[in-house]
């Protein structure tokens, strides 16, 4: 039988090498693989549909399923995961030294719908008492004049937000003054450069992140799948296929770190961090599934509610395809 023929837009991580290797067959599927990178994914998916199978940011997505637009459907893979206190840049200047030194202050963000931004907001607001109305926000180009919102968002007046201007960036401006801090999932070229006018809000941000994990159990996750629905619609079983290659390919991943005899990954010391991941985050510490990640996913529902992004708390059985929310057993 001749295989269907699926393009897929992700980026190159491990835990998918297996899947875009040949290592892992995904059933009844020859997935075209296109490597690119997430801003460019996120943007032509948002604005064209223009794969059938994409990661995609979790925030735009929640967007677009309580919008009832663009039509697509997730499977609770989740390629993308980060800790994101790392992610607050501060100007050495601002007189910011806590996390409660923002109220107030001029914050600039890549684009208001970001899922770090939307993580980094919830955090402040729930461990520090920052509410995204707090502060001033400026959107535009980290590195880069001209970036936009990949939707236009529909935010709550007492949200103060506005865009910078058409020939400014996020990164000038922080090194010079002009805003006061920067959230963003990439860290400003100033930062990169050692400038001495730039640096991270949590320099610890290791302890920070540990310390949040072991307060609430919460792994932040980044993307996830999404398949067109006229897929689904005409291949309703492209959902469950799908997501058991992607924990195969997981699974291999994981079994090369635990059997490691000569280091695959270019850091001296990485079995000695795997071994401090698994004894704080047990062995599956990149869970796939809806149960094994309800409270983190019902957590960024939350925030994209309170934060003015979605109309209303969506719930998790509407937001992922239905034949992935349960298994068969023998």
């Amino acid at each position: 039988m001749t295989k269907l023929k699926l393009s897929f837009a992700c980026w190159d991580y491990d835990r998918i090498r297996p899947l875009t290797d040949g290592t892992v067959q995904v059933k009844g599927i020859e997935l075209n693989w296109l490597n690119m990178p997430v801003e460019e994914i996120f943007f032509r998916m948002m604005r064209h549909q223009e794969f059938d199978v994409a990661e995609l940011s979790l925030s735009s997505y929640l967007i677009a399923r309580d919008r009832g637009h663009p039509k697509f459907t997730a499977i609770p893979v989740f390629p993308s995961r980060s800790f994101r206190h790392s992610g607050i840049y501060i100007h050495a200047n601002s007189g910011i030294r806590h996390p409660s030194d923002l109220r107030g202050k001029r914050i600039g963000l890549p684009e208001y719908q970001l899922t770090a931004c939307l993580w980094i907001r919830g955090i402040l607001k729930d461990e520090y008492g920052v509410a995204p109305t707090d502060v001033q926000w400026f959107t535009g180009g980290e590195e880069t004049p001209g970036r936009i919102e990949k939707v236009a968002l529909q935010l709550p007046p007492e949200i103060k937000i506005q865009p910078i201007g058409e020939k400014q960036t996020l990164n000038e401006m922080l090194e010079n003054g002009e805003i006061d801090a920067m959230i963003a999932p990439r860290a400003p070229s100033s930062f990169m450069k050692g400038s001495p006018n730039v640096k991270r809000l949590f320099e610890n941000y290791a302890e920070a992140e540990k310390a949040y994990y072991k307060k609430t159990g919460i792994f932040p996750i980044m993307h996830v799948i999404v398949i067109k629905d006229e897929i689904l619609d005409r291949h309703p079983w492209v959902a469950m296929n799908l997501y058991q290659a992607f924990v195969e390919a997981k699974n291999i991943i994981y079994e090369g770190l635990k059997q490691v005899t000569a280091l695959k990954v270019t850091l001296p010391w990485v079995m000695n961090e795997w071994e401090r991941t698994v004894e704080l985050m047990g062995e599956d510490y990149w869970p796939y599934g809806v149960d094994k990640n309800r409270k983190t996913l019902e957590t960024a529902i939350r925030y994209s509610y309170e934060q003015g992004l979605i109309s209303r708390r969506l719930d998790l059985e509407e937001i992922f395809a239905k034949s992935v929310m349960e298994q068969y057993t023998i």
